[in-house]
């Protein structure tokens, strides 16, 4: 699950981002509603990622 996990968290940011690159809507501060969506996506996966790795740790 894990790496399952991991390799989702890496493919949402890798969608944001081509998304931010040609959006014209987007930038650094202000989000399209597809960009909102795509980054907020990559933002809950990225936190249970990191999440779980804090877990393990303990």
């Amino acid at each position: 699950m894990p790496d399952d996990l991991y390799r989702r968290y890496q493919d949402a940011h890798t969608t944001h981002r081509q998304h931010a690159r040609t959006c014209t809507a987007c930038t650094d501060t202000s989000r399209c509603p597809t960009g909102q969506r795509l980054y907020e996506s990559f933002t809950r996966l990225q936190d249970a990622y990191l999440n779980g790795q804090r877990q393990q740790r303990r």
